[in-house]
């Protein structure tokens, strides 16, 4: 399953094709590299994602290999990879928790990311669990229905804030 997960995410479409993701593992099998990754969330983070079977951190590459130049797609490329991965995993049966709290200076020193690179994001990936273990903020977050802002607030058409024709009534 995890070869499949990250096949996926190497399919990715990308700028220029540079594919600036990388992937940083870890697994319950190997307790020490799932410490040393576990060490590389923030606390909070920590808590619960110290109960998933993988771990990964999402690193960019920050500048072009073709030119040397500043990669301004790198993040939205990562989230491509990344949001392929997660599609991949769901399929299977598998949840993805992605998240923005890791420390990045921490996941530079531990791995040796070089300079023009990034830690940029953490996944927990596993199964997923019985909310009646989580504390009890957790599983409030975890129960509650989920929501989004209407399409009309976020699709725009002719100016920033005007919401497209195609969703007004009638339309």
């Amino acid at each position: 399953d995890l070869r499949s997960l990250f096949e996926a995410a190497r399919w990715a479409a990308s700028s220029y094709n540079e594919q600036p993701w990388r992937y940083i593992v870890a697994t319950r099998d190997d307790e020490a590299a799932f410490a040393d990754l576990l060490s590389c969330l923030v606390e909070g983070n920590q808590a619960w994602a110290r109960h998933a079977p993988v771990l990964a951190l999402g690193v960019t590459k920050t500048r072009f290999e073709r030119n040397g130049k500043d990669n301004r797609a790198a993040h939205h490329d990562l989230g491509a990879a990344s949001a392929s991965l997660t599609f991949e995993a769901t399929d299977r049966g598998l949840v993805v928790h992605q998240m923005i709290g890791i420390l990045p200076d921490r996941a530079r020193t531990l791995y040796t990311i070089p300079e023009d690179a990034e830690a940029l994001t953490g996944l927990a990936i596993g199964y997923a669990g019985d909310p009646s273990t989580l504390s009890d903020a957790l599983r409030a977050r975890d129960e509650a229905p989920r929501t989004r802002r209407p399409l009309p607030e976020t699709v725009f058409e002719g100016r920033f804030g005007a919401p497209a024709s195609f969703l007004r009534s009638g339309s």
